[in-house]
């Protein structure tokens, strides 16, 4: 069939997005699932600084691809062998899909799983297969969802089915920002009630372990961004503090207002300076989680005497540590109930002919989390 989407031509392209337009709208073809595959209507796709860091060029992929990885649409039809899905299902997309068969998929941990990675890497479904085509020329698919178009063909291990009056605009969110950020605070750090949290970057997925903070029962939360707007929000989304990230003296307002640091601090702007603050804003006996996708080459410099001499823990986190099939549910039904307020996350909705100027909005730091609603 022939849809309409966004294609990356080629990464790097010059500021502002509105006029060089690295993205641009061509019609493709995207051929029927296969074996264990699905076809999915798009219904609202986020964008996220993973997309944008592929735009740029700090995260190397092949190209052409079609963009976009938070996603939720609905079941349009099933390769051979899906049994458990159905015309009409709702599902959300995973950036990783998971075989469930190499070692860190029986351990539990299908974030890591290893052919996941290297079709992602690739730019392949799970399958090794491409199902976009432009002029006969193979596409690439952007983590095996490829969400910037109306539809996608998406291996059924990159989806989990969610209730089908969960509106698909908040659905979006769940597959990477609340998955990444929540899961960051309760699993990969196991945020215990009555503990202190700095969270160091609150776009998406720092918001919403902001929101996973407070479900947790956090007694203190400390916001760190650059920008005004976002502490604010911050403080109305349960933030006890906030601080001016690009202050030289962060570290030591985050350590006054914490009495010597925080037990547990977030990076999640894809920094070195922010992993430095997340450290040293760090109590001793404390943990630095990051979950930010800095570029490849980037390096954090660690002052190895502290891990030993104060029992320092520095863990990374890569979708949360989730099983989005386990956890997902789990989160939306925490939305539900009111404890996890998602929908505050949306900053403003888009159609797909406005996908540049949107990561120019993301690139300056002025939109949380924009979803595309097709």
């Amino acid at each position: 069939m022939k849809i309409r989407a966004a294609i990356l031509e080629a990464m790097g392209a010059p500021r502002p997005y509105a006029e060089s337009k690295p993205l641009k709208l061509a019609e493709v073809e995207l051929a029927p699932p296969g074996p264990g595959e699905v076809l999915v209507r798009l219904g609202a796709a986020g964008l996220c600084h993973s997309d944008l860091s592929v735009i740029n060029g700090d995260r190397p992929r092949p190209t052409p691809m079609v963009l976009g990885h938070e996603a939720a649409g609905t079941v349009e039809e099933t390769g051979p062998g899906v049994e458990d899905l159905r015309k009409g299902d709702r599902v959300v997309m995973v950036f990783v899909p998971s075989c469930g068969h190499c070692l860190p998929c029986a351990e539990g941990r299908p974030a890591l799983c290893e052919p996941g990675g290297a079709a992602n890497t690739a730019g392949t479904l799970l399958s090794g297969a491409r199902r976009l085509s432009r002029d006969g020329a193979p596409v690439h698919h952007h983590m095996g969802v490829s969400a910037f178009a109306e539809y996608a063909t998406v291996s059924r291990r990159s989806l989990v089915k969610v209730p089908s009056d969960l509106p698909l605009e908040e659905a979006a969110l769940f597959g990477c920002a609340v998955l990444t950020g929540v899961g960051a605070v309760v699993n990969t750090a196991r945020v215990p009630p009555g503990a202190s949290v700095a969270v160091i970057g609150l776009g998406g997925v720092g918001l919403a372990a902001l929101l996973g903070a407070v479900a947790s029962g956090a007694r203190q939360i400390v916001a760190v961004d650059l920008s005004p707007e976002k502490l604010g929000l911050a403080r109305q989304l349960g933030a006890t503090d906030t601080v001016e990230g690009g202050a030289a003296d962060a570290a030591e307002r985050i350590r006054a207002a914490t009495n010597g640091g925080v037990e547990f601090a977030f990076e999640m702007a894809g920094s070195v300076k922010a992993m430095e603050l997340a450290y040293k804003a760090t109590r001793r006996g404390g943990m630095t989680v990051t979950a930010g996708l800095p570029p490849p080459n980037a390096s954090f410099p660690v002052p190895q005497v502290n891990l030993v001499a104060e029992e320092r823990t520095i863990k990374g986190s890569y979708i949360g540590t989730c099983v989005p099939s386990r956890d997902l549910p789990r989160f939306i039904a925490l939305y539900r109930a009111g404890k996890l307020p998602v929908d505050r996350l949306m900053s403003g909705r888009l159609r797909l002919d406005e996908i540049n100027e949107g990561f120019d909005r993301l690139d300056r730091g002025e939109a949380v989390r924009q979803v595309i609603v097709f």
